[in-house]
């Protein structure tokens, strides 16, 4: 491995553009991209000043230039895309959710390991400094034991049935896009849950758009939790512990600040989020980290919890009804 880890993107979406522009900000080093058509990959290319544009995600995946693959494309393609950058010897860091399902998480995850790979999920909001700090605080014991999260990722996007977010075969909803933001925050609280309740209502096309859950933990924990894809809500998130609390400001899973204030309501300390663009770079901070260890896998988002996530969330998924095509 050269000391320059060398990133390739798959797939020219939305999250692409983003993710690549805070790793250019950051000063990591993009070398590739691959799209399904040359077009797509030249744009994408010229617009961040990538060397090489491939015209295809096996070309992307075969180039030896590339030393990790970012996975952006829907989540029903994440586990074939990530299959293939694995088999051509690549990491992988792979959009949230992981994959689909559980079944295929736990397939990807045990084909890394075959061959001594990383593969992470995208999860930035856990490699964000608020974050990191706010871990810090719990492990002090500021906040006593902790016993309670409460957490919304609400958002008023497109009701287009053609669109995306609600289309059952690209794998769209709120609970996959959304709810996975609360849902993993209370996984690296409180690990997984041995009671799991969960409502929705769905759109026309059925995907879900309002998604509902309350978990119970080994521990006495509750967590709950609301994704919605069409409404705006707080997007805060608080933490209680039985010597106080955590207020996390909107938007809760992005930058930001948050203040912990004892049981009587008195503020102990505020913190304000300093951070350069969006901050999508922190996780891949991680993977370079991990990677330049001669690691397979991040103590901050294990392959074990990965795979738990997923299978929380597909129980969510039985709770409520959702099945996507093909499952």
């Amino acid at each position: 491995m050269t000391e320059t880890i060398r990133w390739g993107i798959l797939a020219t979406g939305g999250i692409a553009h983003a993710f690549t522009t805070d790793l250019i900000l950051d000063g990591h080093t993009v070398q590739a991209v691959g799209s399904r058509s040359q077009a797509g990959a030249d744009a994408f290319a010229t617009e961040f000043g990538i060397p090489t544009a491939h015209g295809s995600y096996e070309a992307l995946a075969a180039d030896p230039e590339v030393d990790i693959v970012y996975v952006s494309t829907p989540h029903p393609f994440h586990a074939a895309n990530a299959t293939l950058a694995l088999n051509n010897g690549k990491h992988v860091l792979i959009e949230k959710p992981l994959t689909l399902n559980a079944r295929e998480a736990r397939e990807i995850t045990e084909l890394a390991a075959e061959k001594g790979l990383l593969v992470l999920e995208g999860m930035w909001t856990r490699f964000l400094p608020h974050m990191r700090r706010i871990r810090e605080i719990i492990a002090a014991g500021t906040l006593g034991d902790v016993h309670t999260l409460i957490a919304d990722h609400t958002q008023d996007l497109p009701d287009d049935p053609g669109h995306r977010l609600n289309s059952m075969q690209l794998g769209g909803g709120a609970l996959l896009d959304l709810g996975i933001y609360p849902i993993t925050f209370a996984s690296e609280l409180f690990g997984t849950p041995e009671t799991i309740l969960a409502a929705a209502t769905f759109k026309a096309t059925g995907a879900d758009a309002q998604v509902a859950t309350t978990f119970r933990y080994p521990g006495g924990q509750i967590a709950v939790t609301l994704s919605a894809s069409d409404t705006a809500g707080t997007n805060t998130a608080v933490i209680l512990g039985t010597l106080g609390r955590i207020e996390i400001d909107a938007v809760w899973y992005s930058p930001t600040s948050f203040r912990v204030l004892n049981s009587s309501g008195e503020v102990l300390e505020s913190y304000v989020s300093d951070v350069t663009g969006r901050g999508m770079q922190f996780q891949a901070v991680e993977a370079e980290r991990v990677i330049r260890a001669g690691l397979t896998e991040s103590d901050l988002l294990p392959v074990s919890e990965m795979v738990s996530i997923m299978e929380t969330l597909d129980t969510v998924r039985e709770r409520i009804g959702l099945r996507y095509p093909g499952e």
